[in-house]
């Protein structure tokens, strides 16, 4: 987002603070991720009415949050309070949050009929078949297994990994093997008498195409691949 900082605000026991943050750091945060709390700071003051410049008093802190420490403070202002943001950023928000969650759906689900994976454009089609509405706040993760089970009424669709077995030529198994830990979970692997590789790997399902053509990229098509399971 290209604001410089908005305000967090949280009202509790009659008191209203604000605090000014890096919008970006703010919501990782507030999806529950770790950030560097003097980085998501725009200034180290607590206030009341950010806008008119009031500060909030120490005493009135102190009996919120049980601490003046600013970095505590900022915490829980963000964890628990609200992001005040313009009407644009919201939209920018939503619009980045929908196409994280697009994406994590389609590397992760297949149409459980054919086995095959899932479009972007269709999971896209039928999260607005379904009126499907994002939480720009909670992460991906959270929100993706919920949109999934009602997309699921429109489309076949499932959370799924598929297993391949590979088969490296002693030309690339050893220059390949690192490329194949960053690629999924190896389960298995074995050294042939002749320097050959084979491997077992487990991946998200729905980037069974996209790790295959990496895998014969990497091997200029040498490599023999064999999808075993999907499921």
């Amino acid at each position: 987002m290209s604001t410089k900082y908005v305000i967090a605000r949280y009202e509790a026991k009659g008191h209203r603070f604000e605090i000014l943050v890096n919008p970006d750091l703010a919501f990782k945060l507030k999806e529950g991720k770790e950030v560097d709390v003097n980085e998501m700071l725009v200034g180290d003051i607590v206030y009341k009415d950010a806008r008119k410049g009031l500060k909030a008093s120490p005493e009135s802190i102190k009996q919120v949050f049980g601490t003046t420490e600013i970095k505590i403070v900022a915490k829980e202002i963000v964890k628990h309070g609200e992001i005040q943001l313009t009407t644009e950023q919201r939209r920018q928000l939503l619009e980045s949050k929908r196409r994280q969650i697009i994406n994590f759906i389609a590397r992760n689900a297949i149409d459980p009929k054919t086995k095959l994976p899932i479009p972007p454009k269709r999971i896209e089609l039928a999260m607005e078949q379904a009126r499907v509405s994002i939480d720009p706040f909670k992460s991906v993760e959270s929100q993706a297994n919920e949109i999934i089970s009602k997309i699921a009424r429109i489309i076949p669709i499932k959370i799924a990994k598929a297993y391949i077995a590979v088969r490296v030529p002693p030309s690339y198994s050893g220059r390949i093997y690192k490329q194949l830990t960053g690629l999924g979970e190896l389960k298995k692997t074995a050294w042939l008498s002749d320097g050959s590789l084979l491997a077992e790997i487990e991946i998200p399902a729905g980037l069974q195409d996209e790790i295959i053509n990496k895998i014969n990229k990497l091997t200029r098509g040498q490599a023999s691949i064999k999808i075993l399971h999907v499921g």
